[in-house]
């Protein structure tokens, strides 16, 4: 009998996002089977004692052990290259369990400008409130993060490439900095995925994910998941089963399942995010269009070295600020006006008023969110429908 729960180190991405992390019960099923269940039985009073007590390994409680959890994490973990992965309920919630299980009052975090706002929020509100105190840098500048590090200093957080301007930064000479003050650094690799970018392999000790995102891909689910050594995700693991932050058995069925096309989509993605944004750079109405995929950006040549592709996400500038931002929106007919991306729609959204509109206008500044700003995350429709779909509103504004 195959066993995958083991994979073959020979076995290419691809095989691995099909193949690993599924075991088989003793029904024979080919396909992974999902176990809905809040608790687990036992033969005996000692077998419970043993299982509960670490002695025997086994399930006990779906907050924190479900073979259909497990699943996802052993895949997730073996497509980055992870010794373990620490599946939680939503994107936030990884980032919220690491910092709880690895820093403590008085430590600090060195983070990127270029972070979702939401994470700028737990990280400024909430961690605050803990005695966690984070200083910001601008994502590809290497003598920020070097200069930002004091000897409190604990952990390094990234998100490349940024949220919504494609902004990228060196992860091994920032895995180097953080190394060598004793730091651990971390980076949200949900926009590239593993299918693109590997950021372990690169030096980083965590990724954090949020599996609502291309890991699905069809915006069916909300997850989160955090991979890297046993040591840490271990730490880890223990706040999710303390806290509660779990992952559904459905949801991890969902992600699971969306793995198995990962490479197939985020390759689709990119060649049509490509046509686009080299499509909106020659339009009159538009300003600017940051996408790393571009020649003049100017992290492309480090992009095209650290990843395997560009992404799905570009951001891009028209002329007149939020009303002619709105407007362009607004004309739209078939793109969804939504905050969520990785989905196969291309999703459309205002960030100064939406994913970043949390932040403080010196925030958003600092992050380089303007109102004429809109951020379109590419799916896999027609390359031309998406083109005659933004059309609409920027040949308007001519």
């Amino acid at each position: 009998m195959h066993d995958e729960t083991t994979p073959d180190p020979a076995w290419a991405l691809e095989t691995l996002a099909i193949r690993a992390g599924h075991q088989r019960t003793h029904e024979q099923e080919h396909g992974e089977p999902i176990f809905p269940t809040s608790s687990f039985v036992y033969g005996s009073a000692a077998e419970a004692a043993r299982k509960f007590g670490g002695e025997e390994r086994g399930n006990v409680y779906s907050r924190f052990t479900n073979p259909t959890v497990h699943t996802f994490e052993r895949r997730l973990a073996a497509l980055e290259g992870g010794e373990r992965c620490v599946a939680t309920s939503s994107g936030m919630a990884a980032i919220l369990s690491t910092v709880l299980a690895l820093l403590q009052a008085g430590d600090e975090i060195v983070a990127s400008r270029s972070l979702f706002g939401s994470t700028v929020s737990l990280f400024d509100k909430y961690f605050g409130k803990l005695g966690i105190t984070t200083r910001y840098v601008e994502l590809s500048d290497l003598a920020a993060w070097e200069s930002a590090i004091t000897p409190n200093t604990r952990l390094l957080f990234a998100e490349t490439p940024s949220n919504p301007l494609s902004e990228v930064v060196d992860i091994a000479a920032l895995a180097e900095i953080a190394h060598r003050h004793a730091a651990l650094l971390a980076i949200d690799n949900c926009f590239l995925t593993p299918a693109l970018q590997k950021p372990l392999a690169l030096g980083a000790d965590l990724v954090i994910h949020s599996a609502t995102k291309y890991l699905d891909g069809q915006g069916r689910a909300v997850g989160g998941a955090v991979v890297g050594r046993d040591k840490e995700l271990e730490e880890v693991f223990g706040v999710v089963r303390t806290c509660g932050p779990c992952l559904s058995p459905f949801n991890a069925w969902i992600f699971t399942k969306g793995l198995e096309t990962l490479s197939l989509r985020m390759r689709a993605h990119c060649e049509n995010a490509q046509a686009l944004a080299e499509w909106l750079q020659a339009h009159p109405a538009v300003a600017r269009v940051h996408y790393s995929g571009l020649p003049d950006h100017p992290q492309h040549e480090l992009a095209g070295r650290q990843q395997g592709g560009f992404g799905a996400v570009l951001g891009f500038e028209v002329k007149g600020g939020r009303e002619a931002a709105w407007s362009v929106i607004d004309a739209t007919r078939m793109l969804s006006i939504t905050g969520n991306l990785g989905d196969v729609k291309s999703t459309i959204t205002h960030p100064a008023t939406t994913t970043h509109g949390r932040l403080s206008p010196a925030q958003k500044d600092a992050a380089g969110i303007g109102e004429g700003l809109i951020r379109v995350a590419v799916g896999l429709e027609s390359i031309e429908d998406i083109r005659l779909d933004l059309a609409r509103g920027l040949d308007a504004l001519i």
